[in-house]
């Protein structure tokens, strides 16, 4: 007999898969759902099929056309109503008093006097206009009935026949009865017809003004996605725009708003309008809201500007097709016209188009320049084009400083007198060494005989706000700083000194900068140009620096416009260019000239001219030697000019030049034996004269220095 052995202790090895029981798990069947309701299943498909696009767009179809009926049926009860009272005219009477137009009220006024007076002239008529109509018609029966009698009595006498005589009686009596029966045929028809043509009218009349709210509207309609403007539409914005006194204003005058309102007209590649504001609404309260009316107009901020013109009360609208300002510009002249040439006294230079789609040409004569906006806008570009065009005059001389030093002025190697290009402290330094001579230069031209004509020099600085923050100072006794805006500033005086009186004398200065700021563009030297130009800027603080207080005012606004989208366009205040009567600045889309195309037009520049040689630093040092200093301005041009000689020793060393006259001049070649000499009426130095006295003092080996 076996014993079963029960262990007290619990294993704590687990079992083996040998030894491990089976274990069978029941899993029970899942509970079956529960069944939606019938009143779920039905609400969910009430709501599927209510809110189905299939549905929604016959609601809206069917609200649209039925409202198209019934708006259809009051705009032309309003016109029935208008033509045949005076309420027209008194709604226009009260627009005219809103806005604060005594006279157009009067005018107004007069108009329904007239009207009254007519209207009752012609109720006074009719009182007697039944007796009349009965005489009339008697009179014209009798007549009828004779003529026709008449017509018979001559059928009769022609035939033989007494009964003709009524013939044509009796077949107008026939004609007149067939005419009865027609009306008896068509008239049960034309009763069922009538009323669904006369709803059909109506219908008509009310798809044409879109007499509909905007969610029923179709959707090309109701998105406003190169809508046109029209009177109604900007009205509307207006009326929208957030202005108590105008919305209330607009109310008043009823549906005559658009009295405010002169004609739309066709602008470029957009629409141009004024409006004229009523009694207490001020431009600027329009001015500051342009972004809201943009939308209200179906526009972005971008495609709407706001300008203040002459008229008083009075803001001038203009609104761009929808993204024809995303569109670019076609190519400069300068670069499709090979015949091009250019005139610095009476020539515009082809600089763009505004944005009534004409060319925008810029006058350069005897006027300071300052193009400046945000990095990376186009500045470069608008500035170069500037000088490639005034390089087509050979008589133009060109002193051009890029402290950026890209390359972006290299085209003009060998037609600029002197180029320097670096972002460096060094070069900083000899950019204002470069302005200084310029300065003496002008002192030299100031000075001259009255009555004494210079040529065009034109003094360039691309990137002058690295120049205002330099921090580098003189050496020696001279410890004045090259930048900062203070009256010991070396570069800050030389350009203030050219602002000044440099016009007189045709030395203009030229600057382009970035980001303005009172440290790195002070208020005098901004404020001493006569053309200021701005790209898209970041701040209205940063465009009343670029512009002015008075263009800003006017309503020009370079900070509105889209950095990066809108590279190129400028807002320009000056008086070298064609600014709509009023106005204080113009926006210009510029052309886009790049490198190939500069450096093209650059070379039929410097064909024009006899060679130039090209000064790349400014030589600051004490010791130098005029004659070798003379064949070196005069570079490979068989002869230059006299005062052409003496500009370009002021510019190479105006230390040593700057004061030189005439007389000086030709001492030196004097001693030389390379005199000056007259040729076509004008005092010439020529290079082989001048390099054969080089040649022969080196040979001798009495090299002079002074």
């Amino acid at each position: 007999m076996s014993e079963n052995v029960v262990h007290l202790h619990k294993a704590t090895d687990p079992p083996t898969a040998d030894t491990a029981p089976t274990v069978l798990t029941v899993v029970p069947d899942a509970a079956p759902a529960r069944p939606v309701p019938l009143w779920v299943r039905s609400g969910r498909a009430v709501k599927s099929a209510a809110t189905h696009e299939t549905t929604r767009a016959t609601v809206r179809a069917a609200a649209r056309h039925g409202l198209y009926t019934f708006n259809g049926g009051r705009i032309v009860a309003r016109r029935a109503w208008d033509g045949r009272t005076g309420s027209r005219y008194e709604r226009m009477i009260r627009a005219a008093e809103a806005a604060g137009n005594l006279e157009a009220a009067q005018e107004w006024e007069e108009r329904l006097q007239r009207f009254r007076a007519a209207r009752h002239h012609r109720r006074m008529d009719l009182l007697h206009s039944p007796v009349d109509a009965a005489k009339g018609v008697a009179v014209g029966a009798g007549m009828s009935i004779g003529v026709l009698v008449a017509l018979g009595v001559v059928m009769a006498i022609n035939t033989g026949h007494v009964g003709d005589v009524i013939t044509p009686l009796s077949a107008t009596v026939n004609f007149i009865a067939l005419l009865i029966r027609i009306v008896q045929v068509v008239w049960g028809p034309a009763l069922s017809i009538g009323p669904f043509l006369a709803l059909l009218a109506l219908w008509s009349v009310g798809r044409k003004q879109h007499a509909a709210p905007n969610w029923a509207l179709p959707a090309n309609v109701r998105s406003g996605e190169g809508e046109p403007i029209t009177p109604s539409i900007v009205v509307k914005a207006l009326r929208d725009l957030g202005v108590p006194a105008l919305a209330r204003a607009i109310k008043e005058m009823g549906d005559a708003g658009a009295s405010m309102l002169g004609p739309i007209r066709i602008a470029g590649c957009g629409v141009e309008v004024d409006v004229t504001l009523p009694s207490g609404v001020a431009t600027n309260e329009v001015q500051g809201k342009r972004r809201k009316l943009a939308e209200n107009l179906t526009r972005h901020e971008h495609e709407v500007f706001i300008t203040i013109p002459q008229a008083a009360r009075t803001v001038r609208l203009w609104v761009a097709d929808s993204g024809a300002l995303d569109e670019p510009i076609g190519p400069s002249p300068l670069v499709t016209d090979d015949t091009m040439t250019a005139d610095y006294t009476k020539g515009k230079a082809p600089w763009g188009q505004d944005l009534r789609g004409d060319a925008a040409a810029l006058s350069l004569y005897q006027r300071h320049l300052l193009i400046t906006g945000l990095s990376n806008q186009g500045k470069t570009v608008a500035l170069r084009s500037l000088a490639l065009w005034l390089s087509l005059d050979k008589s133009v001389q060109f002193l051009m400083g890029d402290l950026k030093g890209a390359g972006d002025w290299n085209m003009f190697d060998g037609l600029a007198t002197t180029l320097i290009q670096g972002p460096t402290d060094e070069h900083v330094i000899q950019v204002t060494e470069m302005v200084e001579g310029a300065v003496n230069e002008m002192n030299r031209r100031l000075q001259a005989p009255p009555g004494t004509v210079f040529p065009p020099l034109i003094v360039l600085v691309d990137e002058a706000q690295v120049a205002f923050m330099c921090p580098a100072k003189g050496t020696g006794k001279d410890k004045r700083p090259y930048g900062g805006a203070k009256a010991d500033s070396r570069y800050f005086m030389a350009v203030r000194k050219i602002h000044n009186q440099g016009r007189a004398v045709n030395v203009l200065m030229w600057q382009g900068t970035q980001d303005p700021t009172n440290e790195n563009l002070p208020k005098l030297v901004r404020e001493g140009a006569h053309t200021r130009a701005s790209l898209a800027l970041g701040t209205e603080s940063q465009a009343r620096m670029a512009l002015g207080d008075k263009a800003v005012d006017g309503g020009a606004a370079p900070n509105l416009l889209r950095p990066g989208l809108d590279r190129g366009t400028l807002v320009v205040a000056s008086d070298g260019i064609s600014i709509p009567a009023g106005q204080s600045s113009i926006t210009v889309r510029t052309h886009y000239i790049d490198d190939d195309a500069a450096s093209a037009i650059t070379d039929r520049a410097k064909a024009l001219r006899d060679g130039v040689t090209t000064l790349h630093a400014i030589d600051r040092s004490t010791e130098h030697d005029p004659l070798a200093d003379i064949a070196a301005v005069i570079g490979d041009a068989p002869r230059v000019r006299t005062k052409d000689v003496l500009a370009r020793l002021a510019a190479r060393n105006s230390d040593a030049y700057g004061g030189w006259s005439f007389l000086d001049l030709k001492r030196v070649l004097d001693d030389a034996g390379a005199s000056p000499y007259k040729s076509d009426g004008v005092m010439c130095v020529a290079r082989d004269r001048v390099a054969r006295s080089l040649a022969n003092r080196d040979g001798d080996g009495s090299a002079s220095a002074e």
